[in-house]
């Protein structure tokens, strides 16, 4: 079982991201994409035989990296990203926490987000920036899981 994208998209995505002041098309595709390729949108909150947790998968090294070298010095985005919490332990049952780590996440990335309607070149930038290099994924399997899990039925 997964989670509607449509309600992926309305309720948790499109909310969160407009409250962190971090919305734009390009992020709620990559972020559709995210869940889609790493938790089959939802199917799964903790990786199988993995530390990652929430429905974007993100490891708690990575979670308290975000918050000790990044959001330390962004007060304002943290204090907008605090609204949802603070532990990386939450992230399997708070989808508004995960996708804010999620956003910010792919904030620190210098490079510019592809168009939303890039699909490939958005999967090609969740390979090189979410999943990178070490990680099994592969960005043609991103695009046939947004395909399957964030299109609206």
């Amino acid at each position: 079982m997964s989670i509607h994208p449509g309600q992926l998209r309305e309720y948790i995505i499109r909310p969160v991201l407009n409250r962190i002041g971090l919305y734009s098309e390009a992020a709620e595709e990559l972020l559709m994409l995210t869940a889609a390729t790493e938790s089959l949108c939802g199917k799964y909150v903790h990786q199988v035989g993995g530390p990652a947790l929430g429905i974007f998968q993100m490891e708690p090294r990575t979670h308290d990296d975000i918050w000790d070298n990044y959001l330390k010095y962004k007060p304002d985005l943290a204090s907008h990203v605090k609204t949802y919490g603070r532990i990386a332990q939450h992230m399997p049952g708070d989808m508004y926490y995960a996708c804010a780590m999620a956003r910010v996440h792919y904030l620190r990335v210098s490079e510019r987000l592809p168009s939303a309607m890039d699909i490939d070149g958005l999967a090609q930038y969740w390979k090189d920036h979410y999943n990178t290099h070490l990680g099994a994924g592969k960005p043609q399997e991103a695009v046939h899981n947004y395909q399957r899990y964030a299109l609206v039925d």
